[in-house]
């Protein structure tokens, strides 16, 4: 078909760098050597649209320096910017939980074999990259068929020019679920699909939309697959909410444990003997009567490994150096164990 092209201009800010030649003269003469120009702008207090680079068009930014000089030809150079819009997915309106549930009867005229049907729900509808999506899902499957349920997140990128829409769709990232036999159901109790590094939704260029949609659907052999699609926003400030709560303790646990692999000697140092630390006389003081043992085969109705069996003798204190000069009132500390 005919190429039809479209440009938007958001930003274009001049500044001449060099000063005003000296008077009496026409043009500025520069010495042999190597020149610097600091200069800054200020970028415009309305918000500007997020870069991207798609199939067929982008948004680009860029600095350009331009060398005018008489009687040859200009030179340039230019460097790119990278400008991000930021979408809060905190906002009311990306808070809100998507639900969708559809029905397919698989077959065709009289040879129908039964319905499969489809529900699924998100907690919002705004995420933003790295997060894991969760997915609620119940299928049925009353049809003869074995399905198969996936989801999939897609990009949708629309460029507009002219009066006329050109479409590019792709998935972005993808994840499947168990074989559904005949006559069988299944659930996903928060199924996650992670959303891979990909560009913040676009939704506010007149030329050029990036929208984003995950879908669950039914793979059905010999018939159409059953799909549901729920937008979704990628954005760009993450939500505090419940979800973020858990993976901040989460991390914050898994930092605090991670002493467990890093100060573990390879060969550790053996613990000194009770012998050695606690004498004769203190242990005779210290060690109860205990009655003779029993049969655990005759007493318990269970494997022996599911009790936790007593002390015959008290364990050994914990390990300290020993006060050459003890106090007179001997304090007796607890000792303390975690199994």
């Amino acid at each position: 078909g005919p190429r039809r092209e479209a440009e938007v201009r958001y930003l274009d800010i001049r500044q001449s760098l060099l000063r005003d030649p000296p008077e009496g003269e026409e043009n500025l003469i520069l010495l042999d050597g190597r020149h610097e120009f600091p200069f800054s702008f200020q970028l415009p207090q309305e918000p500007l649209v997020t870069s991207f680079t798609g199939k067929y068009g982008s948004i680009q930014y860029y600095v350009k320096a331009v060398l005018e000089r008489p009687a040859v030809p200009d030179q340039s150079v230019q460097t790119e910017l990278q400008i991000i819009s930021h979408i809060d997915v905190s906002s009311p309106a990306l808070l809100t939980p998507v639900l969708r549930s559809q029905e397919k009867m698989v077959g065709c005229w009289f040879f129908t074999s039964g319905p499969v049907s489809l529900s699924a729900k998100i907690e919002r509808k705004g995420y933003c990259n790295g997060e894991a999506i969760p997915i609620y899902a119940e299928i049925e499957n009353c049809s003869s068929r074995l399905i198969v349920p996936k989801a999939a997140i897609f990009q949708t990128q629309t460029y507009l020019a002219s009066g006329k829409t050109k479409t590019f769709r792709q998935m972005v990232a993808n994840v499947r679920g168990n074989h559904i036999a005949s006559g069988s159901t299944d659930t996903w109790n928060g199924k996650t699909l992670k959303i891979p590094p990909v560009s913040p939704s676009i939704l506010d260029c007149c030329i050029i939309r990036v929208e984003y949609s995950l879908a669950v659907y039914i793979h059905i052999p010999g018939a159409k697959k059953l799909m549901i699609e729920m937008p979704v926003v990628i954005g760009t400030i993450p939500c505090i909410g419940f979800s973020s709560r858990n993976s901040s303790i989460t991390s914050q646990f898994s930092m605090d444990m991670s002493w467990l692999a890093l100060t573990m000697p390879e060969h550790p140092e053996a613990p000194p003997n009770y012998a050695d630390v606690v004498s004769e006389e203190e242990f005779s003081r210290h060690v109860p009567a205990y009655p003779p043992p029993i049969d655990c085969e005759e007493q318990l109705c269970c494997p022996v490994f599911a009790y936790i069996q007593e002390f015959r003798f008290q364990p050994p204190p914990l390990y300290s150096e020993i006060d050459p000069h003890p106090a007179d009132v001997e304090e007796v500390q607890p000792v303390s164990f975690m199994l």
